[in-house]
């Protein structure tokens, strides 16, 4: 799944974002208001022929339907995310399309499934470019949603897309009650999570959820270091860290739309690495050097007050009879 900032300078509406993620006639566009506006599109199917990723090369075919959708959170987030469910064949040969259509939203392994191997393989950083390409889905959708008629193509600050790739396998809880969960952040924006449960399509908003706050702090500590702290001027640095404040504080809410069964997951996220511990400590330097800013102008203004007023106390002379 891909998330980015909407190409839009204010945040939209819910009716705007009814519009923005209208992508099927007659399908309604589901939205909440609570914690945090949100609005998720219609699911969409794209039919699927094609290899599946494997770790040791194996030609691995799969027929079938993918399942995509987009979501924007606080009139201002936008995600597009494709899932599907890996299950083998009935036959060791492709059927008619109508038999994958009555299965949406699931891709089926032609012949022998290696199941370890097509996990391993797409964990990987790097993917082979004629093997089905989950991501590529997802940009698209989200393309088109950026394209909306209902935004202006303007941002309030620059950033960039993450990528999280993610594969759910068959699974116990593991040792000390502890759901098997493994985050990787690789060079540039792209990230892998790999989980052990029970397969449940509720996986997704869980998926959506970490990939929403791990792009939040991924653009925030973006802004912090792009503010040069500690070498530029006090109003540069509230300059760029002010959008932090006015777009992006606000939107931290881990876990606030997660099914009860998934909390583990980001209960083990938060024991580590530690997302929340993150980002207290970023906004906590935000606000410190807003305050600094602050303060400095304070003490601008009150210098030059007292020059507007002939206070005999100025920075170049002495108090009248002082030697």
């Amino acid at each position: 799944m891909h998330t980015g900032l909407l190409r839009n300078l204010g945040e939209l509406s819910e009716a705007q974002c009814r519009e923005a993620l209208c992508l099927v006639s007659g399908e309604q566009v589901r939205t909440s208001l609570r914690p945090l506006p949100h609005a998720i599109s219609p699911e969409i199917l794209s039919g699927v022929d094609c290899r599946l990723p494997s770790l040791s090369g194996a030609r691995i075919r799969a027929t079938g339907t993918v399942t995509h959708r987009a979501a924007i959170t606080g009139g201002r987030i936008l995600q597009g995310s494709s899932y599907a469910f890996i299950v083998p064949s009935e036959t060791d040969h492709r059927m008619a399309w109508s038999h994958y259509l009555a299965r949406p939203g699931q891709v089926e392994v032609q012949g022998r499934a290696r199941w370890r191997d097509m996990a391993d393989g797409f964990m990987a950083s790097e993917l082979p470019l004629d093997i089905l390409d989950f991501g590529a889905i997802s940009g698209r959708l989200m393309n088109r949603v950026q394209d909306s008629p209902q935004l202006d193509r303007k941002t309030p600050f620059k950033t960039t897309r993450t990528r999280l790739r993610w594969v759910l396998e068959p699974g116990e809880i593991g040792e000390e009650g502890r759901p098997p969960i493994r985050l990787t952040l690789w060079n540039g924006m792209l990230r892998t999570l790999r989980l052990t449960g029970e397969p449940d399509a509720r996986i997704v908003a869980f998926c959506e959820d970490l990939a929403l706050h791990d792009w939040l702090l991924t653009t925030l500590q973006s802004l912090i270091e792009r503010a040069l702290i500690g070498t530029a001027a006090h109003t540069r640095i509230a300059a760029k860290l002010s959008p932090a404040i006015d777009h992006l504080l606000h939107l931290w809410m881990p876990g606030a739309r997660v099914d009860d069964s998934f909390r583990p997951f980001w209960e083990e996220l938060e024991r580590h690495p530690g997302f929340s511990r993150q980002w207290k400590s970023s906004v906590e330097r935000i606000r410190d050097q807003i305050a600094v800013n602050t303060l400095s102008l304070l003490s601008v203004m009150a210098e030059s007050r007292r020059e507007a007023d002939g206070d005999p106390i100025s920075s170049r002379g002495t108090p009248p009879g002082g030697a």
